[in-house]
């Protein structure tokens, strides 16, 4: 059963101040889905004079408006992925008679399979519920870790906890924050966790001021972002959580690269050894394990699995031990004006994993194709809409094992469109790692914001694989244009995908390679 936290005390004491010093309570509205009556957050709502408010992770907002709390006042809705039906002159919402202390629902419609659950970091989580006097099922539903906000979730299990990692990560205090990575450990679910549905109670790794601490032990300059985390066995029989941290000049240049272990004992990530710029592969995205032949590999996904390597410490410590899904000959760089593209007598190109090669991702693939050294049908990675089928381009994301499907899923975020944004979500199945990865169905849409870096944690998977839980990060980077939606910018977003949904059968039941 999932624990409801009352308010804190402190949190109390300033409700009753307001209170004593005559302050009206606030009018309440919750925006539910109308699939499954629950709240729905990040919903706008707009009043006539464009005043905005923003639901929580329960769907509340408080609304206590000078002047206008106590009368009728019509809200329009706005909300990615969701919608309220329009009345007779075409508006998008409904009135309320906004009086002191009571509440009023507004149902909104689902337009696509995942749901949207709640907010992971930032500040506020549960604010307007605070402010109306609900409970709430997080420890700290206002402020943790002093966190505002947070970049590009990694998250794996370690120690039988939840071990969560973050980029950069802004405080209230400046608008520079910590860009040495930030972590938590969090509890399993049934094991003193929370049910994955209502929320994650996180503990950070934090300073002694309170604000979450740089968790990569480096003195030099430059951000630092970590990446391809798993657990491993070293040589004496220990578990180990290692993966690659990268400390970066620019958003895309890289200063140096290298492995990482965590120390148990100073809550951060040490430097394990040297991953040289020249060499192509290194743990990246989000890592996970299969055995081939009897042989047991981590692989790394950032969507498509093009890296892996043996799951023994000495070939996670070598750089040269890795191998790339690629079609160049195997030691070879890809030089894009003389691609040197291994073929067999007959001709055809040999894809395959081969050491020390780095892959080619399907951004390169459609270059090769342009320039005319390599054919339309001698591409991998090409995913279509199982809706229109248009070709899509797909970055940043995961791939696990699902049991309920028999099969390999992907969650990834689509790149580029009209406009270009990474905020599309994609659901994917195929029979092997290499795919194909041939047919996708869209599962959420951020219509103007990006939601990028999207990662499935099977680890909540509930109902023999059917729920599974996946999170992104919802930016304005690379969608400039974009209004910041108060307190749910540069945070993390926590999505649920149900799949027995109808809207997900074209996909699950197709034959992946056709």
């Amino acid at each position: 059963m999932t624990k409801i936290h009352k308010i804190p005390l402190s949190i109390l004491l300033v409700l009753t101040s307001a209170a004593m010093a005559g302050e009206e309570r606030p009018f309440g509205i919750q925006v539910i889905d109308g699939e499954t009556g629950r709240g729905v957050p990040m919903v706008e709502l707009q009043t006539t004079n464009h005043s905005t408010y923003v639901t929580d992770s329960a769907g509340w907002v408080a609304y206590r408006e000078p002047g206008l709390l106590g009368s009728r006042v019509h809200f329009r809705v706005d909300a990615d992925g969701y919608e309220h039906r329009a009345d007779g002159f075409g508006y998008r919402g409904m009135a309320f008679d906004t009086i002191p202390g009571e509440t009023g629902t507004m149902t909104v419609s689902r337009k696509y399979a995942a749901e949207r659950l709640y907010r992971i970091t930032g500040a506020g989580i549960y604010r307007d519920s605070v402010l109306l006097g609900k409970e709430v099922p997080l420890e700290n539903p206002l402020l943790n870790g002093r966190v505002m906000g947070q970049d590009s979730a990694l998250a794996v299990v370690y120690n039988d906890r939840i071990y969560w990692f973050w980029g950069d990560t802004s405080r209230p205090g400046h608008p520079l924050g910590n860009f040495k990575a930030s972590g938590a450990k969090a509890s399993l679910p049934g094991d003193g966790g929370l049910d994955p549905s209502v929320g994650v109670n996180m503990e950070y790794f934090v300073r002694d001021d309170g604000f979450t601490k740089g968790v990569v032990d480096v003195e030099e300059s430059g951000a630092t972002w970590l990446g391809g985390l798993f657990v491993i066995e070293d040589g004496d029989g220990n578990e180990q959580l290692v993966g690659r941290c990268s400390r970066m000049k620019s958003l895309g240049e890289e200063l140096e690269r290298f492995l990482v272990i965590w120390d148990d004992e100073r809550e951060v990530f040490e430097r394990l050894g040297a991953l040289p710029l020249d060499v192509p592969l290194a743990p990246s995205g989000h890592a996970f394990r299969h055995e081939v032949d009897g042989t047991e590999y981590v692989y790394f996904a950032n969507p498509y699995p093009n890296i892996r390597v043996h799951a023994r410490w000495d070939a996670i410590i070598d750089p040269a031990a890795y191998e790339g899904f690629t079609c160049l000959i195997p030691g070879e760089r890809l030089d894009m004006e003389y691609p040197q593209i291994e073929r067999s007598p007959d001709g055809d190109v040999v894809w395959g994993w081969k050491a020390d090669t780095p892959p080619v991702n399907v951004v390169k693939q459609r270059e090769l194709v342009s320039s005319g050294h390599l054919e339309e049908h001698e591409r991998t990675h090409v995913t279509k809409d199982v809706e229109s089928g248009d070709e899509i381009t797909l970055w940043g994301g995961s791939v696990r094992w699902n049991e309920y499907t028999s099969s390999w899923v992907m969650l990834a975020h689509q790149l580029g469109g009209d406009p270009s944004f990474l905020g599309e979500v994609w659901f994917l199945k195929a029979d092997a790692p290499e795919g194909p990865w041939a047919k996708a169905v869209k599962i959420a849409t951020h219509r103007v914001h990006d939601f990028y870096n999207v990662v499935h944690h099977d680890f909540l998977d509930q109902e023999g694989g059917r729920l599974i839980y996946f999170e992104g990060t919802l930016s304005g980077i690379f969608a400039p244009d974009a209004p910041p939606i108060p307190r749910y910018q540069y945070n993390q977003i926590m999505y649920r995908l149900d799949l027995a949904d109808e809207r997900l059968r074209k996909v699950l039941q197709s034959d992946p390679t056709d």
